[in-house]
């Protein structure tokens, strides 16, 4: 039987809880999210379920890390269905800051990150993108003080900059990696989905089709420029407009000239229609 879970909105409300947890000397894990929340979600948060006594789940859409011309307004809030979700998954605390919350007047602080925060990829695109993700993070971090933080691998980038700070800061968290829930035509789950329209959706799981392809070339021994040129050109003939389309280490995220350079990770960025995808495979 699924129960409502703590929901809890303050600072000092949100100390009461965790200091609550701490003195029962169980393991916590934290599931960060921006809400919209669908079954990629639930996947971590049964992952964190795994790991851990008592898992706490953040929603809060992060303005720092939206450019202005992307879509923090208009990013989905679903905060009834995601309530629900959560409930039936029996989380233990759902973590809801608001803006001024997290971010109070006069607030002057960020979290600068380099290493796999600067290798062309994202941080090409959106270059205070890793500012904002880093700096929020690294706030419910500390908030929520939990043994275990679990991030999906649809995010590759993000994961290997989350994975970093931790470990670079001593926060004293062990980032665990989820792999990619995808549909069953293979488009990766993501709260985004919901702005294609119905002729996108159906061309959207091109852009995996198309790393797989990438990725199967590699595998065989196929030159790297020539495998990835395949790839890229699936992509672009299904309509779609690449920001990025590369094979990278999948420790560094470094560019590689070969595949004897180590274990290989493709990562993509693009766009179809107004909506922009992101993606990976390990090779």
């Amino acid at each position: 039987m699924s129960r409502s879970p703590m929901i809890v909105r303050t600072i000092p409300a949100l100390r009461r809880a965790i200091d609550g947890i701490s003195s029962k000397g169980v393991t916590t894990a934290l599931v960060p999210t921006m809400g919209a929340l669908h079954d990629g979600h639930l996947s971590l948060v049964r992952l964190a379920k795994r790991r851990a006594a008592k898992v706490i789940v953040s929603i809060f859409v992060n303005p720092t890390q939206f450019a202005p011309t992307e879509d923090f307004g208009s990013y989905p809030r679903t905060w009834n269905a995601d309530l629900a979700l959560l409930a039936a998954e029996n989380v233990d605390l759902i973590w809801n800051p608001d803006v001024k919350t997290m971010y109070p007047d006069g607030f002057a602080t960020k979290i600068l990150t380099e290493g796999p925060a600067k290798v062309g990829l994202e941080d090409r695109f959106r270059p205070d993108f890793f500012t904002g993700v880093s700096t929020a993070v690294g706030k419910l971090f500390t908030q929520c003080r939990p043994d275990f933080a679990i991030f999906g691998e649809k995010d590759f980038q993000q994961l290997r900059v989350v994975t970093q700070m931790a470990r670079d800061l001593d926060l004293g968290v062990k980032v665990i990696g989820s792999r990619t829930v995808r549909e069953r035509d293979g488009l990766a789950m993501s709260s985004r989905n919901v702005y294609l329209s119905e002729a996108e959706r159906r061309a959207a799981p091109e852009l995996y089709r198309a790393m797989k392809e990438s990725a199967k070339r590699l595998r065989a021994g196929d030159d790297i420029k020539a495998a990835m040129a395949a790839g890229a050109a699936l992509a672009v003939a299904a309509g779609f407009t690449l920001d990025y389309f590369e094979v990278r280490h999948a420790e560094t995220l470094r560019p590689i000239a070969a595949v004897k350079d180590g274990p290989m990770r493709i990562l993509v960025a693009a766009k179809i229609g107004t909506t922009r995808l992101i993606d990976n495979v390990s090779v």
